[in-house]
């Protein structure tokens, strides 16, 4: 599954009432918050908007105040995400939005480029989060290059598709208005978008990705990917205090289960309290791939269990 996800990485080339929350700081990202009970943190990933969590928001937020946010330039324009780094200020953003907002501990929730900004939350302000699931994200993705890898052994691929993704950005502007297609219906079609393929095993799920992919500004995608390239969390795995939940997909087409736990394990062989749950027949996606899984394991992680 990883070695898909890479592939995955690389091709990216060419109904309960809500109100709005106070502005974020430094407006980094947007954050819409819904229902009531404990504070819940919902973060999606790369090219992803807030819209990924709309299988289990409306089970949620009956029980937890659900706090959904959307970086900017993922499904909106990108103000201050369209230069400079965008990982760390955004989890300096959202450190300040949880104090300012007095926020006691919240559980947070991210996928992907989301978990990896959860996990580097945790490792920064480990007062802050509850505690954290992360939905297939690695600490250092770069470890998929090889088990060599280093930051500076792939900063240079790194720099190479940022370039490439903000040059194609010039040409290929976000179609953020651009209307919702019916991922539901039998003839749904991704269009010609090929890491909607490797990171959904489901139509209905690739064609989702591939419209949230359209909807993103590629200046952002590429600073993001660079910075989870040059991010290796490793080291400061032991410094998370919360528990960690890694919530990973599993298709014995792509590793076996073993072999799939055992990188997972050891990608997080630093971190403290550690529970792994493994969803079969799913892609990176799991959310849209295996729903029921999914929103049974979030109701777990949330139940403490």
């Amino acid at each position: 599954m990883l070695r898909i996800l890479l592939a995955a990485l690389f091709a990216l080339l060419p109904a309960a009432a809500f109100a709005q929350a106070p502005a974020a700081p430094a407006a980094r990202f947007s954050v819409i918050v819904e229902g009531s009970g404990p504070d819940v943190i919902l973060i999606p990933g790369l090219s992803t908007p807030r819209d990924v969590w709309d299988g289990v928001r409306p089970a949620l937020r009956a029980r937890y105040r659900l706090h959904l946010i959307q970086l900017r330039g993922f499904g909106e324009p990108a103000g201050p995400n369209a230069t400079g780094p965008v990982l760390e200020p955004f989890v300096a953003a959202l450190a300040a939005y949880i104090a300012d907002n007095r926020l006691a501990r919240p559980a947070v929730i991210g996928h992907g480029l989301g978990g990896l900004g959860a996990l580097l939350l945790g490792a920064r302000r480990p007062d802050l989060p509850g505690r954290i699931m992360v939905v297939d994200a690695l600490p250092f993705i770069g470890a998929m290059a090889g088990p060599e890898a280093t930051v500076e052994s792939v900063t240079p691929l790194a720099e190479q598709i940022r370039d490439g993704l903000v040059e194609q950005a010039a040409t290929t502007p976000p179609e953020f208005d651009r209307p919702a297609p019916d991922c539901a219906a039998p003839d749904a079609d991704p269009g010609e978008n090929q890491q909607a393929e490797r990171l959904s095993g489901r139509p209905a799920g690739r064609c989702l990705v591939a419209h949230w992919v359209r909807r993103s500004d590629l200046r952002v995608v590429g600073q993001a990917r660079y910075d989870a390239f040059v991010t290796d969390l490793r080291p400061a795995l032991a410094r998370i205090a919360a528990p960690v939940t890694l919530v990973y997909p599993q298709d014995d087409g792509a590793m076996p289960a073993g072999e799939a736990e055992a990188l997972y394990r050891g990608a997080y062989a630093g971190a403290a309290r550690l529970t792994l749950v493994a969803v079969p027949d799913s892609q990176h996606f799991i959310m849209l791939d295996q729903p029921e899984r999914f929103r049974a394991a979030l109701e777990a992680f949330l139940a403490g269990r």
